[in-house]
């Protein structure tokens, strides 16, 4: 059996719409990408062009090993490209995956569609690809990130210390949260009613 990451997976909700980041609309990314803080908790730097292309190629690259499988997050209200986010971590026999890796413009921080697309990510893990569980990490020092996992509903778990390293070669914790299918049904309720 193809792993789901060969599909051409479109999520949407009345906020957003996630494409497979290899549509073409990926060079629009180049619009926003460019904005040091964006990257300070992710690991790498996209400074000019020649990490830009990169950074297509190598996501390009995980989709097609079946490692991750990234989105272009676009903001319905604007029909602008807003940011990335992506399946990743993923163990089909566990029945787990990671969501993250997740950024967005300046522009579209803190508007809520980080939420609605965690919404459509979580879903569509838990009922059509049928996983038992979904985690998040986030660098210990990033604080905006931890709040938002936790609006959620997701579980915090702990710490797992030097768990990455970052582009000045520092050792970094990370704080784990998941949402479990059995919480599923609660989460999505009480957590992303207004999505429904």
């Amino acid at each position: 059996m193809k792993p789901f990451t060969s599909k051409n997976i479109v999520l949407e909700n009345q906020r957003v719409v996630l494409l497979p980041f290899k549509h073409e609309r990926n060079l629009e990314l180049k619009n926003i990408i460019f904005h040091e803080d964006i990257w300070r908790f992710m690991g790498s730097s996209i400074k000019n062009d020649i990490d830009f292309d990169e950074y297509i190629s190598s996501t390009l690259k995980e989709n097609e090993l079946a490692i991750s499988y990234a989105f272009i997050i676009i903001d319905k209200a604007s029909n602008k490209v807003a940011g990335s986010t992506r399946y990743g971590n993923i163990d089909m026999k566990s029945e787990k995956c990671e969501i993250g890796w997740t950024w967005f413009g300046k522009e579209f921080q803190g508007t809520g569609l980080n939420k609605a697309c965690k919404y459509e990510l979580l879903n569509y893990g838990f009922e059509q690809l049928k996983l038992r569980r979904i985690q998040f990490s986030v660098d210990l020092e990033n604080i905006r990130s931890q709040k938002a996992i936790e609006k959620l509903g997701a579980t915090k778990e702990g710490l797992f210390r030097n768990n990455y390293i970052d582009i000045h070669n520092n050792s970094k914790d990370d704080v784990y949260y998941s949402i479990v299918l059995e919480d599923w049904k609660n989460i999505k309720e009480s957590h992303f009613s207004e999505l429904l």
